[in-house]
């Protein structure tokens, strides 16, 4: 078979991918935000009153969120409002002529206003729609409210976080969220490559939040299974693996991975322990497992004695995985980060400078970019809406009943 050509400089891997996003918050946006950084051309919907509430999220600059300013680079935004016969007419529009459709609405809101997927791909055959909801398209949970964080508990990430005996924490982010939309993007990759190698029609990618929680979830429904183990929190520990935690030094916390039989033998002899490095009964995982309690003891003894450069130093040169426990400010000044391109300065469109989150995945021959600055509010409605027809009368019109801004 003879290999596709190589892509001409600055193709981007999504280039020609139009987008239509109605979501909010977390989920939809941030499946639009991943698809934006590679190329795909992503236009917002919000309303005209306020927008997307996530704009006021948070820590604001100049009235805005700096998360805004991550979550909706590569976006074009356009305020209607789709509870108007003439604003969903607006985006029956828009989405008759895209490749994607995201949202992330209660299931049935968009029936209600006329543009469920029946009503779209009518329109638009090849149309890929992505719905993440709380607990699905279907079911009997469908209809109640789900936000991420239910979506951590329900999908048994909750039950494990946080010290053992004590009430769940969050882990600090919005990781039900992300992991949702993370499942979203990898689902319309696949919809549109069935869609273009097969010849197949556009189809629905149904998300729900504690599914995608529950997906890398490792062993915990199999164990529950086979042995009727239920998994318990366990702090910063990995249960069931030995010796792997967060050990306290004098001036912070390291995290410690020795749990390989060699790794660990030589993470022994450079706490000094070389006794518990040729143990009998510790040369493999299971007897390390019955005297972890010991093992992460004279870990601990060792690196309390220790600032974190003075423990991370010999385990380096010992070849035993360790890293420090980072701050926000510890990612900002580290030279990884910045020779990996992690760290990005992006000037928003009120002027000022700021460092966001580098492109992830990294793609060798087409890499994402940030090619413009998040939007603000209908920034793009008159533009958006003079690419669909309407003349500058039309577009005066709608913005002097409101339905658009």
């Amino acid at each position: 078979m003879t290999p596709p050509p190589p892509p001409a400089p600055g193709t981007l891997a999504l280039q020609g991918v139009r987008i239509v996003e109605m979501g909010q918050l977390i989920a939809g946006p941030f499946a639009a935000k991943t698809l934006g950084d590679f190329g795909a051309d992503v236009v917002k919907i919000e309303p005209p009153e306020g927008g997307d509430p996530l704009r006021r999220w948070r820590l604001l600059q100049d009235g805005t969120s700096v998360w805004w300013q991550v979550q909706s680079r590569n976006k074009r935004s356009v305020a209607v409002d789709l509870r108007s016969p003439e604003g969903q007419d607006i985006a029956r529009r828009l989405i008759a002529e895209a490749d994607v459709l995201i949202e992330n609405f209660r299931p049935g809101t968009l029936e209600g206003w006329g543009l469920g997927y029946d009503d779209l791909s009518a329109l638009n055959p090849g149309l890929v729609m992505l719905r993440i909801s709380g607990y699905g398209q279907t079911g009997p949970y469908r209809d109640l409210p789900g936000f991420g964080v239910v979506g951590e508990a329900m999908g048994g990430l909750r039950h494990l976080t946080g010290e053992p005996g004590r009430v769940p924490v969050r882990c600090g982010v919005s990781i039900g969220d992300t992991l949702a939309a993370l499942h979203g993007v990898i689902g319309v990759m696949m919809a549109l490559y069935h869609r273009q190698a097969h010849g197949g029609r556009g189809q629905v990618v149904d998300v729900a939040l504690h599914e995608a929680v529950f997906n890398v979830m490792e062993s915990l429904l199999p164990e529950y299974s086979a042995f009727g183990a239920v998994r318990e929190a366990a702090g910063s520990a990995l249960p069931g693996i030995a010796p792997s935690n967060a050990y306290r030094c004098r001036d912070g916390y390291v995290l410690v991975a020795g749990n390989g039989d060699s790794i660990f033998k030589r993470l022994m002899a450079v706490i000094g322990r070389p006794d518990l490095g040729s143990a009998p009964d510790l040369c493999d995982n299971t007897g390390r497992v019955a005297r972890v309690a010991e093992i992460d003891a004279a870990i601990e003894a060792w690196t309390l004695e220790r600032t974190v450069d003075e423990v991370l130093r010999p385990l380096a040169e010992a070849r035993v995985p360790a890293g420090k426990v980072y701050t926000a400010k510890d990612i900002a000044e580290d030279p990884h980060y910045r020779a990996r391109n992690m760290i990005l300065r992006q000037t928003t469109r009120d002027g000022h400078e700021l460092d966001v989150p580098g492109i992830v995945p990294r793609l060798t021959g087409t890499p994402g970019g940030i090619r413009s600055a998040a939007p603000r509010l209908g920034e793009d409605t008159d533009a958006v809406l003079a690419g669909m027809g309407l003349g500058p009368a039309q577009i005066a019109e709608l913005r002097s009943k409101g339905i658009v801004a």
